[in-house]
Parts: C-alpha cells; sequence; structure tokens
C-alpha cells in the first residue's frame, strides 16, 4: 500500500496502462491512506468510494487500445467541493448545500471522467470559495500536513492537503484570487492556474465571466501536467472554451526561459514578509545559475487592488445574490460582505474597473514582449495559524479586507496570464513557500517548461507524499 502512495500520478497511470496495477487496488490504497491521515487533516470529508469502484471495474472492462497520451486509466482523484459529481454529496461548503446530491456532473468531471479518472472523493474548502483558510460550517476546519496547528490556504485546501499526505496522486482546485496557488504554496505542492477557457466548464449562471477558473494539483510539474491534458477541451455549452491543443502538456520537456524577470512584491502592491521575500530572491538566483538573464521588474499593476475589488464583489452579486436573499442567516460574513459591496456598486465604479484591467492586460502584453517569465511570490506569507479567518496585518500594514492579503496573485488574475505555483523554500521553522511563476497569456506550454527546469534543479517535490505532523 505505501508504495503505492508513494508512486507520482505519472508513474501510477504507466502502472495502470501496462496492467501491472489495477484501478481497484489503487483505490484501496487510496482508502486506506484516508483512513490513516484524515482523522488529523479533514481534507476528504465526502468519499465515493463505491461509485469510484463501479466506476473503475467499467475502465477496467473496456480499457482503449488507442488511448490518448492523457489517458488516465482508472487512476484515483479528488475533486473540489465546489464542482457538481453526479449522485455525490456537493455541499459547496455551505449549510444551505449540506445535504445537496449532485444531478448531474460539471463538464469538467465530465471530461475526467472520459479521459480514465475515477474520483475517488471531494475535497473540503471554504463557503463557496471564499477565503484562503480552508474551514466551513458543514465540516470544519481542515489543517496543513506540515504542522496540524497551521492552516493548508484556500479555496482549494482540502485538495492541497490531501496531495501533500499522499491521499490520492492528483486532485482538482479552482482558482479565483489564488485558491490554486495560495494553497499550493502553502502544502508545498503545484497548483497551475490555466487561461481563461483553457478548461470548460458549467453548467454555470455566468457563463461569460472569466476571472474564476478550474486548474490542476499534483504533486510535481510533470503529474500537473498529466492532470492538465485530462481536464482541457471545448464544450458547446461554454461559451469561452478553447479546443484541445495540438501537443500534450504532458509531453513538455524542461526549458530554461532566456529572459526572467523577477518581483518580491508586484512593485510594492502588497506587503511581503521578510523570509518570503528571501526565498523568491534565492529562486530568481537559481534560474540565474540555470543560464537565465534575470532582471528586477514587473508589469503595472497599481490599478489592481481596487479592480479587483470591483469586479470581484459584481461577480458575487450576481453569481450568489439569490443565496443572500433567501439564506442570509446561513452565510458566513465574507460572503455577506462580499456581495452587499457588489449590489452598492455605481455603474460608474464598474465602467471604471473594467476599463483598467482592460489597461492592466495591455500592460502585461506589453511586459511579456520583452520577458519570458515573471517571478514573484504565491503568497505574502508561509502558512499561519488554522485558528485566524484571514490576515489582518502583513509586515505591520494592516490590510482592510479578507482578500487583501491575496493580491499577490489576484493581480495576476487580473492578466489573464497563465500562472502556477511551485515550492521553491521553507521557513526557518519549516513552513512552506511557492514561487508564484507567470507566463504569457495561453502560454501553458512556456510555463510548464520553466516550471519542469526550476524544479528539476530542487528536491521538494521528493519531500511528498508525507505523514502529517
Amino acid at each position: 500500500m505505501d508504495e503505492l502512495i508513494g508512486l507520482s500520478a505519472c508513474e501510477a497511470v504507466e502502472k495502470l496502462r501496462l496492467g501491472e496495477v489495477s484501478s481497484l487496488e489503487l483505490i484501496d490504497a487510496a482508502e486506506a491512506r484516508i483512513a490513516k491521515t484524515d482523522g488529523t487533516l479533514n481534507a476528504l470529508p465526502t468519499l465515493c468510494l463505491e461509485r469510484a469502484r463501479e466506476h473503475a471495474k467499467r475502465i477496467m472492462a473496456k480499457a482503449p487500445s488507442d488511448a490518448a497520451p492523457h489517458y488516465l486509466h482508472g487512476l484515483p482523484i479528488a475533486v473540489k467541493d465546489l464542482v457538481e459529481v453526479e449522485s455525490v454529496r456537493t455541499t459547496h461548503g455551505s449549510p444551505i448545500f449540506a445535504e445537496n446530491i449532485s444531478a448531474f456532473s460539471d463538464y469538467l468531471v465530465q471530461r475526467l471522467e472520459a479521459n480514465g479518472a475515477v474520483v475517488l472523493a471531494k475535497s473540503n474548502t471554504p463557503e463557496l470559495g471564499a477565503g484562503s483558510q480552508t474551514f466551513n460550517e458543514v465540516f470544519g476546519q481542515t489543517q496543513n500536513p506540515w504542522n496540524g496547528t497551521l492552516t493548508p490556504g484556500g479555496s482549494s485546501g482540502g485538495s492541497a492537503a490531501a496531495l501533500t499526505a499522499g491521499q490520492v496522486w492528483l486532485a482538482t482546485g479552482s482558482d479565483l484570487g489564488g485558491s490554486l496557488r495560495n494553497p499550493a504554496s502553502f502544502c508545498s505542492v503545484i497548483g497551475l492556474r490555466p487561461s481563461p477557457g483553457r478548461i470548460a466548464h458549467g453548467p454555470a449562471n455566468l457563463p461569460f465571466a472569466d476571472m474564476a477558473v478550474q486548474g490542476p494539483m499534483a504533486r510535481n510539474v510533470a503529474d500537473t501536467a498529466l492532470m492538465l491534458d485530462a481536464m482541457v477541451g471545448q464544450h458547446a455549452d461554454d461559451p469561452q472554451s478553447l479546443p484541445v491543443p495540438a501537443s500534450p502538456y504532458a509531453d513538455i520537456k524542461a526549458v530554461v526561459p532566456k529572459r526572467v524577470a523577477f518581483s518580491p512584491d508586484l512593485g510594492g502592491i502588497v506587503p511581503v514578509t521578510a523570509e518570503v521575500r528571501s526565498a523568491i530572491a534565492r529562486a530568481a538566483e537559481a534560474f540565474a545559475n540555470l543560464g537565465a538573464e534575470v532582471v528586477e521588474a514587473c508589469p503595472d499593476l497599481s490599478q489592481a487592488r481596487d479592480t479587483f475589488h470591483v469586479l470581484r464583489a459584481l461577480g458575487f452579486a450576481s453569481g450568489h445574490g439569490a443565496l443572500l436573499d433567501n439564506h442570509r442567516d446561513l452565510l458566513k460574513e465574507e460572503v455577506v460582505w462580499n456581495i452587499e459591496a457588489g449590489r452598492a456598486l455605481t455603474s460608474r465604479e464598474i465602467s471604471r474597473a473594467q476599463l483598467a484591467r482592460s489597461q492592466i492586460f495591455h500592460n502585461a502584453t506589453e511586459f511579456f514582449a520583452d520577458h519570458d517569465l515573471l517571478l514573484c511570490p504565491a503568497a505574502v506569507t508561509p502558512p499561519f495559524d488554522s485558528s485566524i479567518r484571514w490576515l489582518e496585518e502583513v509586515e505591520g500594514i494592516c490590510l482592510e479586507t479578507y482578500i487583501d492579503w491575496l493580491l499577490i496573485c489576484s493581480a495576476i488574475t487580473l492578466t489573464s496570464c497563465p500562472a502556477i505555483s511551485v515550492p521553491c523554500a521553507f521557513s526557518t521553522d519549516g513552513r512552506p513557500i511557492g514561487a508564484q511563476m507567470v507566463a504569457p497569456p495561453r502560454r501553458e506550454d512556456q510555463l510548464i517548461a520553466a516550471a519542469l527546469a526550476f524544479e528539476d534543479a530542487h528536491n521538494f517535490a521528493a519531500m511528498v507524499p508525507m505523514d502529517p505532523r
């Protein structure tokens, strides 16, 4: 069992393809690992083991002889509890949906299952994915495997913790303001935020909204690329979805970028702790040692905070307003605040934010004409005490709202550029720190190549899976 848990996703899929291990054996191994570790972590509160076994048997009975390179051959995965999985409890981390059994599967889940993934469990998330600290009134708090007193981040904290502890080989996450990147940084795994449209999802009540995306999480970059291959593709009912790329992401090899820009704080838009600044400087030095030209620079993101606040609030008011009208007493205070902030917006504020985001996008494309990669923190601090709802202060600077400390990620969201969090260091007291790498729009291939080059020069991926501490 321990040998199976220790396999990378790529190794496990290859053994599945060759018939050296069965999907049912991997399900058994994952079940045992979850039973051993989740009592302290609370990463995967909803299991669907019988559904997984039935699906595994169907895959084993009809294994394709001409499977695509991204076919997962029955590999068990976890799906974030914001995403519908047919016949499985999907709570969105909210008491409003505590007893909800999904009548359908999200397009993302349909694609993953068609590509040979077996959904084993739902991973914990904060209510409606709001906030980068994974707790809710349905399942409680998820803990960080590196230190059980710390948060795993969020909102994909359950997925990140499950991967770190070896409960699954791959997991889905989603990201609006950093919900893939922040928990990956806090748990020392990989979280990739793809370009809008790269991964189809829905059915959605706001199909043209493009700031929130789904993405892959894994223990190393190659596994993340494999997962991305299994997720991408066009869907007729997602108007922004993009076709499957001509070449699989899993085929990408490590390439050192020619010119890397690094910034410890994206031009001073958010405070960053000294240890994180030092870690990012060392990551930049590592790229220089690999042969890259490294300069300290970043695109102009000075309008990012106000722009993101407005557009996020607008999305909350549009997407969740009915919940406030009908279930106000069941919503946490941060969600109530975000919806009400959206309802209070004026047309002038919305127009100004839309124009500002357009300028931010153009600033980014102009920047990437001269740089191949942007390197910055994936979180402004190492993971903090799990009893804290959100950071109100960093480096002596007070933060007004529950999303301000996430600006290091949410500013990048506004650019529509793909971004990945890759482990790069540990603090002096053993807390993980991740580097955020950003590539030009729709250049996930370039992003993965650079992340592979960085990972190859470090040993962080070999440190997981691990027993929770």
